[in-house]
């Protein structure tokens, strides 16, 4: 946690890094099929990057009391 950041701002915070990291991963997936390169292993790190995503999401609503 980042000095003065509450736990909720952190988690959100998180939520939207993992935002942008798939994004990024995605576009690099694409690079790579535009180059005819393989995603394999890209695609892998994709899935460990949503399901990540996913409990960063989960954790949020629970916080936030959306759960």
């Amino acid at each position: 946690m980042r000095e003065g950041e509450t736990e909720l701002e952190m988690v959100r915070r998180h939520v939207e890094d993992g935002v942008q990291c798939i994004a990024r991963q995605r576009a690099l997936i694409a690079q790579l099929r535009r180059d005819h390169l393989p995603v394999d292993e890209a695609e892998a790190l994709l899935a460990t990057f949503q399901d990540i995503q996913r409990l960063h999401e989960e954790h949020l609503a629970r916080i936030s009391g959306d759960a």
